[in-house]
């Protein structure tokens, strides 16, 4: 989507193109091509234990996430977080991070990446055929700017019992 004018502009909840599976959704609300690259706005949709990625940092974007519903499970440099409806996590640029849902009830996250294009990495993911592995997935993740890490991950999964 494009947003070609200065005049307001709407995305209906029901136009917003989507990827990834019930359990494991993104809705893409503004990409980063719409905003002359500044910015990308992303709805998470994840279910009850689900992890939305392993351990990561980036390396161009700063994210903030705004809980919109459910319980939400940060891990940011080391240090545990939880957020509720309302609650706003910053997550700098260079920082170890990750999330999931931490609660019994569907978690809707909006998700603000500054400036906007690893969008497009969501994407690939959330496609058919988007499966990658620990072993297909860092030079993928590299090209975006990003760092993996599944062996940190691993105990995060273990402690909360995360689907990943």
């Amino acid at each position: 989507m494009t947003i070609t004018t200065r005049r307001p502009h709407i995305v209906r909840s029901d136009e917003a193109d989507a990827t990834g599976a019930p359990g494991l959704l993104n809705r893409y609300l503004l990409e980063s091509a719409a905003s002359g690259g500044d910015v990308a706005l992303v709805e998470h949709v994840l279910a009850p234990t689900m992890l939305a990625a392993p351990l990561h940092r980036h390396s161009r974007e700063d994210e903030y996430s705004i809980v919109l519903s459910g319980t939400l499970g940060v891990i940011e440099d080391g240090v545990e977080i939880i957020a509720t409806v309302g609650d706003l996590v910053a997550k700098p640029r260079g920082r170890w991070h990750t999330f999931w849902n931490a609660g019994d009830d569907t978690l809707r996250v909006l998700e603000i990446i500054v400036p906007g294009g690893l969008e497009a990495l969501f994407r690939l993911l959330g496609e058919p055929g988007g499966e990658y592995d620990p072993e297909t997935l860092p030079p993928l993740a590299a090209e975006y700017g990003c760092e993996l890490d599944f062996e940190g991950t691993m105990p995060l999964v273990e402690k909360y019992g995360l689907l990943f």
